[in-house]
């Protein structure tokens, strides 16, 4: 009776505080354990209830009236004796009123003793708590001495070793955790090892640890790919892109149809570009992989690579049209291309699969998935956000086919205030459009200004809409005032430049992009900017060709740069390298200028027949270009 007293007397104290706990999981991922939040409350005694709850719940079952064998599994009687109970009450007292060393201690040496997963942890985050790493490394050592199946004792001790600057200490622990994992966990544990050495300062040396780390699992089949893979990426974030290509090339022609060496070549390719051909083949091997097609569509579109981007796109979407993700990259990737009725149905599709997949839980997950493969930049949740997308790359196709007033009514569903700015900025060029100039510059006027960045977007927004107007001096002057506010901003400076040069002042224009190039040395459109427009003038052609070789090497890939290097082969007199170049530009990124730069080439070669073709498709995709205009009006082309 008095047992039971004590009991509910008890357990009343312990319900003003509410535990969760969160175990180790299968991976050795995060442990913690604390207090929910109770107003009132606070963090101490959290341990203490847990191991005094332990305890009370064996001795409670004890004491409940007995009942048949038959109805009740065999009591297990807690571990917890008075003389644990006692030295666990004293370690967190001494650890309540500072004596942190003491308290490690007294948890630590019952952890032992009992052979306790959770008091081995517990004093662990007690040594962490403590900023003692080293005795945080004693703990999880003593933990793997006792509980040598301990995945969470392993992952503690490997990153503690890291974080200690123990990096070659970390090996065996290691691979011992990697030893433990299942068959099915072994590949996505070892492609997580080149994470384990992220924060060392030296990357190469950080991918020795790491192939020094996998070398008995690059030799086992079951793991060699993934090893190799994990690898090359190690040796790639080292710069060291030739190991890396070797590595990936190999770990591919092992196992021609993995996908894991094929993923690792798309985040490769725009670095390695002979990396892109283990992609192609991959998807040979294994064309329905959807992970595979999107990875290699995302870094397609982030090379400006549209039209290779729709193609495997649309392979998505007639594989798995359910999913709404990949139908809004196509839709907007369609609009960028000027292509307005097959942006307006992907895009129309997209939010039908929307609709349809918030009335289906079941498809949640891979709705979320895709969103966010299509879209990602800000922190809106992924639908809202990619249906907000849709409706102003919908406003946008309107925009394209003069059809004002439907783009008005999409841009009018637009509720985030988050993309207020951009709303009335597409509001504007529809204004310009129609010839009301001042009602535009009204309406960017209204824009916010009151920080720095909030000010420069509403010049940029400011000169788009003199410049769209061709109201040069007035988008100069703009400029000009944004430039003696942000002397050394690089985006100003830039924008500055474009605008010199649209009133031919060169000398101008140069000086403004070398200084660009001196406050950014990485700017590719720098380069690329001044490269053309020595090229386009037919002056110091040999430095154009140096600047834009600077540029593509800043941006590899880049069809727009590809189509300045072509132009300046062009001007140097190399037509079949000049050819080449421009083809492979405009069949990655059909853009009406190098339509134009392509039509040219061709029609001095005598392939009048395809120069003509090239130049009508061109027409369709952006009759007002003012590049291919010229280039027809120049050579006295009628098409």
């Amino acid at each position: 009776m008095y047992l039971a007293l004590r009991v509910r007397r008890t357990r009343r104290w312990l319900s003003k505080w509410p535990l969760t706990t969160h175990g180790a999981d299968n991976q050795g991922l995060a442990v913690e354990t604390r207090p929910r939040a109770v107003p009132g409350a606070t963090r101490r005694w959290s341990w203490f209830h847990v191991v005094l709850a332990a305890w009370l719940s064996s001795n409670l079952a004890q004491a409940q009236p007995m009942q048949s064998e038959k109805a009740n599994p065999p009591i297990a009687n807690s571990s917890l004796d008075a003389g644990l109970f006692f030295q666990l009450l004293v370690g967190e007292i001494q650890w309540r009123q500072g004596e942190r060393s003491a308290a490690f201690e007294l948890v630590l040496e019952a952890a032992r003793r009992n052979k306790n997963e959770q008091l081995f942890l517990r004093a662990t985050e007690m040594a962490l708590q403590a900023k003692a790493g080293d005795q945080a490394l004693v703990a999880t050592t003593s933990w793997r001495a006792a509980l040598p199946l301990s995945v969470t004792a392993h992952n503690y001790t490997v990153q503690l070793l890291v974080a200690l600057n123990r990096s070659q200490d970390a090996i065996e622990p290691l691979r011992s955790l990697i030893g433990l994992s299942t068959a099915e966990q072994k590949p996505r544990l070892i492609s997580s090892v080149p994470r384990f050495f992220a924060r060392l300062p030296d990357r190469k040396v950080a991918a020795r640890l790491v192939e020094e780390t996998l070398e008995p699992f690059a030799k086992t089949a079951s793991t060699r790919t993934a090893s190799r893979v994990a690898i090359a990426r190690a040796w790639f974030e080292a710069q060291d892109k030739t190991r890396a290509s070797a590595l990936l090339q190999d770990s591919h022609i092992q196992d021609p149809s993995a996908i894991g060496p094929a993923l690792l070549a798309v985040e490769m390719m725009r670095e390695v570009p002979e990396a892109e051909a283990v992609v192609t083949q991959v998807l040979k091997e294994q064309p329905n992989s959807t992970e595979l097609r999107l990875s290699y569509s995302h870094s397609l579109t982030a090379t400006q690579r549209y039209a290779d981007a729709i193609s495997q796109l649309e392979l998505v979407t007639q594989a798995t049209p359910e999913i709404a993700g990949p139908w809004l990259t196509l839709g907007a990737l369609h609009v960028e291309l000027r292509q307005s009725q097959d942006g307006r149905k992907a895009l129309t599709t997209y939010l039908e699969r929307l609709a349809t997949q918030d009335k289906n839980p079941s498809t949640t997950a891979r709705k979320q998935d895709s969103d966010e493969a299509a879209i990602d930049d800000g922190d809106e949740a992924a639908p809202n956000k990619g249906q907000t997308e849709a409706w102003i790359q919908l406003a946008q196709a309107a925009e394209q086919e003069k059809d004002y007033a439907a783009a008005e009514a999409w841009l009018a569903k637009v509720t985030d205030p988050k993309r207020a700015t951009q709303v009335q900025q597409r509001r504007a060029s529809l204004l310009v459009q129609q010839g009301l100039v001042p009602e535009a510059l009204k309406l960017i006027a209204s824009l916010p200004d009151a920080d720095d960045e909030a000010a420069k977007t509403k010049v940029f927004a400011q000169s788009q809409v003199l410049r769209d107007a061709k109201r040069w001096k007035e988008a100069y002057s703009v400029l000009e005032a944004a430039n003696e506010r942000f002397p050394k901003d690089s985006a100003v400076l830039y924008e500055k430049s474009m605008v010199a040069e649209k009133l031919g002042r060169f000398d101008e224009m140069e000086r403004l992009l070398r200084q660009v190039m001196t406050i950014k040395p990485d700017h590719q459109f720098a380069h690329n900017a001044l490269g053309y427009s020595l090229a386009d003038r037919n002056l110091r052609l040999q430095e154009a060709k140096t600047l834009i070789q600077r540029a593509l090497e800043l941006a590899p890939g880049d069809p727009l740069i590809t189509d300045s290097l072509g132009w300046v082969e062009y001007r140097l007199g190399n037509r079949i390298e000049a050819l080449r170049l421009l083809r492979w530009a405009f069949r990655a990124r059909p853009d009406a200028e190098i339509g134009a730069h392509l039509g040219e080439v061709l029609w001095v070669q005598g392939q009048r027949e395809e120069a003509l073709r090239v130049w009508r498709d061109a027409r369709v995709r952006d009759a007002s270009n003012e590049v291919l205009r010229g280039t027809l009006a120049r050579l006295q082309v009628k098409l």
